[in-house]
């Protein structure tokens, strides 16, 4: 560029010397003088024209291709940190994730922890309640036998008065009977001594309750069996029939537990075990598998004996297995 206008300078110059020469020549401008003119003027057109018309000079190009590499640099650099961005936000969600997951398992790991703790606590309770109850069972049959034997006592003692007193009058009447009536009251007094059987009743019945809450089950079972044989028609008769249930309840022999029960419920319909003869036959229903039989014992419990502490275990346990409650009947 500055060579150009140099040298249209140099054209400009020229022609003035010309000009200023022709000035001095009185015969006009020679020919070839005007070519020479007329060919820097068009060389000074041409590089004017050129210097006006010609592309941006290589600098500027150069100039925005390095702001566009830069644009681009910034646009790849910005993509970078925000892949690194996602890159962190994914590794602190999944972080995140991670420990939800842990803290589930652990929470669930503890629930089931506090479930089995929950369970043997039911379990211990269930059996504490059950040798409680067989306690307790023990106590109320040795306050009937006090009470049956108090009776018999009563009525003993009774008749020794009556003998007494008959007695005294054959001897103040002076009757010689009254030496025969004594000797013959002796040998009968005497007599029911002698057919009694080798162990009393409340011996044995001790015995068989003792045994069975020691967990000597064998011996317990052989001694409420000779109670029912030796004393069928005894108050206590029933008891050692339901006990002979637990025996095989406790040894886990329910088929026989069910079969002893059903005697109590049969064969004794009077006595003070036909609650719990039926709500032990329902659960020994339960643990063989016989749902709906067992459920049926169950509701046939709360409705047979309403308030007892038979109906309110036999409520519970059918809230255990997801029974529907029995309705009580709406009072009229």
């Amino acid at each position: 560029m500055t060579s150009l206008l140099a040298q249209a300078g140099n054209s400009r110059a020229e022609i003035a010397e010309a000009t200023c020469a022709g000035k001095f020549l009185q015969g006009g401008i020679p020919l070839r003088t005007r070519w020479l003119m007329l060919a820097l003027a068009a060389v000074f057109l041409g590089a004017l024209g050129g210097a006006l018309f010609a592309p941006q000079p290589a600098g500027a190009v150069s100039r925005e291709m390095i702001e566009l590499q830069q644009t681009v640099s910034q646009i790849l650099q910005a993509q970078q940190d925000l892949r690194s961005t996602v890159d962190s936000n994914n590794a602190s969600l999944k972080t995140l994730v991670q420990q939800s997951l842990d803290s589930v398992n652990k929470l669930n790991g503890e629930m089931n922890s506090l479930q089995k703790s929950v369970q043997e606590v039911q379990a211990n309770t269930g059996a504490r309640i059950d040798t409680m109850t067989q306690q307790s069972q023990g106590f109320s049959d040795n306050m009937q036998d006090v009470q049956a034997r108090v009776g018999k006592l009563a009525q003993q003692l009774t008749d020794v008065q009556n003998l007494l007193q008959s007695i005294d009058a054959k001897v103040s009447g002076g009757s010689p009977a009254g030496t025969s009536a004594m000797s013959g009251a002796g040998p009968g007094s005497s007599a029911p001594p002698s057919a009694m059987p080798p162990i009393s009743a409340d011996t044995l019945y001790q015995n068989g309750l003792r045994d069975l809450t020691g967990g000597k089950y064998d011996l317990a079972r052989q001694e409420f069996s000779d109670y029912i044989k030796n004393f069928p028609s005894n108050d206590l008769a029933s008891n050692a029939q339901f006990y002979l249930g637990e025996v095989s309840y406790a040894q886990n022999d329910f088929k026989g537990a069910i079969a002893s029960y059903d005697n109590v419920l049969v064969n004794y319909p009077k006595s003070f075990k036909l609650a719990a003869s039926l709500l032990k036959k329902a659960m020994a229903e339960l643990e063989m598998g016989m749902k709906a039989s067992g459920t049926r014992d169950l509701r046939e419990v709360v409705r047979r004996f309403p308030g007892s502490d038979e109906s309110k275990r036999a409520q519970a346990r059918l809230r255990e297995i997801g029974a529907a409650p029995v309705s009580r009947p709406s009072p009229r």
